[in-house]
């Protein structure tokens, strides 16, 4: 049952057969976090990428003010990884921890690619995931180049209205870029 969010979430994108859904389920690895719990550190090589079957994780790293710079969210049906330290099998430079209790699904990247062998059409999943990833990563840079701050807000909270309530103010503000205070002040004006 924990495979099925996932199962569901490829079929949207290809269809795989019974078959390769059930060599797919038996290189998956379930991982359980507590909140505030880290699945990757600083220094250490990512083991794979993660899906997210409940819960919510963050990806960060410490900027040279001391301050933790958000780079991404993982909620239900995304998936998370540091991809530099995948590609280029060198220790990570950022965190990934929990926010929330989360469920995770780790496909360990030797065994990815040993599927893209076996099951083609995984590659073409993963090379869809990955498309949709960078366009939402060229479009918040865009954002943040084009937008003020409070049009961001107000911007990203009408795309995501669930996920404001969900995550601390202070994280939401890190991912938007700007700072906590600027976040109370614009709420506050609602």
């Amino acid at each position: 049952m924990m495979y099925q969010e996932l199962l569901d979430h490829i079929k949207k994108y290809v269809q795989l057969v019974p078959h390769e859904e059930q060599v797919l389920v038996q290189r998956l690895e379930f991982r359980k976090l507590k909140k505030k719990e880290f699945l990757l550190e600083p220094g250490k090589l990512c083991k794979g990428n993660y899906f997210v079957i409940k819960g919510c994780v963050r990806q960060f790293f410490i900027n040279k003010k001391l301050g933790e710079q958000i780079i991404q969210f993982g909620i239900e049906n995304w998936w998370i990884a540091d991809q530099d330290s995948l590609l280029n099998n060198q220790p990570s430079t950022c965190s990934i921890q929990a926010i929330e209790e989360t469920e995770l699904l780790l496909l360990k990247e030797k065994d990815r690619i040993i599927l893209f062998k076996e099951i083609p059409l995984l590659e073409t999943y993963f090379r869809i995931m990955m498309q949709i990833s960078f366009v939402a990563s060229q479009r918040r840079i865009g954002y943040i180049f084009n937008m003020t701050e409070e049009e961001r807000y107000r911007h990203f909270a009408k795309l995501f209205p669930g996920f404001v309530q969900r995550v601390p103010q202070y994280m939401l503000a890190s991912y938007l870029g700007f700072t906590p205070q600027f976040l109370s002040r614009l709420r506050a004006k609602k």
